[in-house]
């Protein structure tokens, strides 16, 4: 087997466990500040701050380490994954910092190639790369720190769906397990590429479809999953149904997940919210794509199906697999159930 000397698991499978994450999160002491709309109370994506009556700030950052073994690639998967973050909460990228963890005794090389996939995808966002931070590290890791504007009464958020809304998926999952089988060289190309493409392309995109319409909640897919992330996106009000015949996935992941190339972190998304989900009749390879981590994710959408209806037909056009994926209902047994 070719050894992977770059790549050894990273992207958003390096998450630490929602669970772990909630209760450390819970022991910390919150400054209430009436400026702040978006803090860490309810998992969004990012903080938004209100600078006026009309603009706010919005401020993400995200890191982590490599997932593909090209370093341009990884540079540009790690800053899309940031970027996304603005674009959930509606806002507009401004400026972004570099975070960088690389051995001292590493190729410059590999560094600056990373650098520049991070910095180019900064440039295609509208944004600034404005600077960074960089400390010596055993392992490589990489991404950003990034800052947006958005107008107040803009602003998405991840909890505001309604009953009776559908729920739109705007990018395929299966990116974890689709990488996983490539650290062992057990990926087909056309998988591969295809898990490439989705997490090289920015999320600015969708965002701007989705600018024209009344968008209920909005959040991306990425380290916890689809099941975890519309878990959050449902809290205690209400449940979902989910169509597995319905979910855009790429190719061959789930016979990869079957074959068991799946991801410690899927394990701590499936630990996190089982009790929560229903999954009868629901094969073991596609359980774990509902659990898989995804790494620059698309969006999860909670919109009326009339809207939903014409913005998908946009997002169709931008030539990533995306679909209805199932309804927002009132409150059940179980959060999610999926079909």
């Amino acid at each position: 087997m070719e050894e992977k000397l770059f790549c050894k698991n990273g992207g958003c499978t390096a998450k630490l466990g929602a669970g772990a994450l909630s209760k450390i999160l819970g022991m910390l002491e919150r400054r209430r500040d009436e400026n702040l709309i978006s803090g860490f109370e309810n998992n969004e994506d990012a903080a938004v701050y209100k600078i006026n009556d009309k603009i706010a700030f919005v401020q993400t950052l995200d890191f982590f380490p490599p997932m593909v073994e090209d370093p341009y690639i990884f540079g540009q998967i790690a800053a899309a994954s940031a970027l996304s973050d603005i674009y959930a909460m509606g806002g507009e990228v401004k400026t972004a910092l570099n975070i960088v963890c690389f051995p001292e005794d590493g190729d410059l090389n590999v560094l600056g190639k990373i650098l520049q996939g991070g910095n180019d995808k900064v440039i295609e966002a509208g944004g600034v790369l404005a600077g960074g931070h960089s400390i010596c590290d055993d392992g490589i890791k990489y991404g950003l720190s990034a800052t947006g504007l958005i107008e107040v009464d803009k602003v998405l958020k991840n909890s505001e769906c309604a009953e009776g809304d559908v729920i739109i998926l705007t990018k395929p999952l299966g990116t974890g397990i689709i990488c996983t089988a490539a650290r062992m060289n057990k990926a087909d190309k056309k998988s591969y590429d295809e898990a490439v493409k989705s997490m090289t392309f920015l999320n600015k995109y969708a965002a701007d479809i989705l600018h024209k319409y009344d968008v209920h909640a909005c959040t991306d897919v990425t380290g916890f999953g689809l099941l975890v992330h519309l878990c959050e996106m449902l809290g205690d009000k209400f449940s979902a149904e989910i169509y597995t015949d319905k979910i855009p996935i790429i190719e061959n992941a789930v016979q990869y997940a079957d074959d068991f190339y799946i991801t410690g972190a899927g394990q701590k998304n499936r630990n996190h919210v089982e009790k929560d989900v229903e999954l009868k009749n629901v094969n073991f390879g596609m359980q774990e794509v509902l659990f898989d981590p995804q790494t620059s994710g698309g969006f999860l959408i909670s919109m009326s199906e009339e809207s939903a209806k014409k913005a998908l037909a946009e997002i169709e056009k931008l030539g990533l697999p995306c679909g209805i994926i199932g309804k927002i209902t009132s409150k059940k047994d179980k959060k999610i159930y999926v079909k």
